[in-house]
């Protein structure tokens, strides 16, 4: 009874706190002037077809950076404090196995679409590095006492992130800005070779987020 109440006040509640925002809302058919700024310049400077890709990039980048060593310290972590868990030894799945043989490269491959043309269409490193964490999961799940190197993981972890930050410096120095699309050729519009260095930065954060999601996962199913 008491369990009961308490969702009920904390129902109401939630009721109360948006209440307000909901029936004062009000659909705005034109972009703020924010918003205006960022579909043109996506366009006009960038030559980017998907905005959302021009923000989370370029015009907000230090704050994807911000994600990224985020999702590094969590593996560091998850790394030291379940690294030395040791668990009993299970037999593989025939069924599993059978199944991540034929779609392991598939998913893999998957992945690397949506990174290397998030900006074109919705997706990008983020979405691309889970897909790719998942085909290593289902191989995890198809034989559970399988081990990956985590030294290859580090290695391509290590320099993707190096590298992710080398080009917002050469961004720096160049006085364009940092995560500056423009330090390359921007290309043609709509095509997969434009956006400058937007795909570049893109794929370096899928493959971070990958190798990093990985290990994450490996470590906590214990050795």
């Amino acid at each position: 009874m008491i369990k009961k109440t308490l969702v009920l006040i904390a129902i109401v509640g939630l009721l109360m706190v948006f209440w307000p925002l909901m029936s004062n809302f009000e659909f705005s058919q034109n972009l703020s002037e924010l918003a205006s700024n960022y579909v043109r310049g996506s366009v006009n400077e960038l030559n980017t077809q998907n905005v959302v890709t021009s923000v989370i990039v370029t015009y907000r980048g230090l704050d994807t950076l911000g994600e990224v060593t985020v999702l590094f310290l969590a593996t560091v972590g998850i790394g030291f404090l379940l690294g030395k868990r040791k668990g009993k030894k299970r037999p593989a799945s025939e069924l599993l196995q059978t199944t991540s043989s034929f779609l392991f490269a598939l998913i893999v491959l998957f992945g690397v679409y949506i990174f290397t043309h998030g900006h074109l269409t919705p997706g990008g490193g983020f979405q691309g590095g889970v897909v790719i964490a998942t085909a290593f999961l289902l191989l995890m799940l198809s034989d559970v006492n399988m081990k990956f190197n985590h030294t290859i993981l580090q290695i391509v972890e290590s320099f993707s992130g190096a590298f992710y930050i080398v080009i917002g410096i050469v961004g720096l120095v160049l006085t364009i800005g940092f995560l500056s699309a423009e330090i390359i050729p921007l290309g043609e519009f709509g095509k997969l070779i434009s956006a400058g260095a937007i795909p570049i930065i893109y794929s370096f954060i899928g493959l971070k987020v990958g190798s990093e999601l990985t290990n994450i996962i490996d470590t906590m199913r214990g050795e």
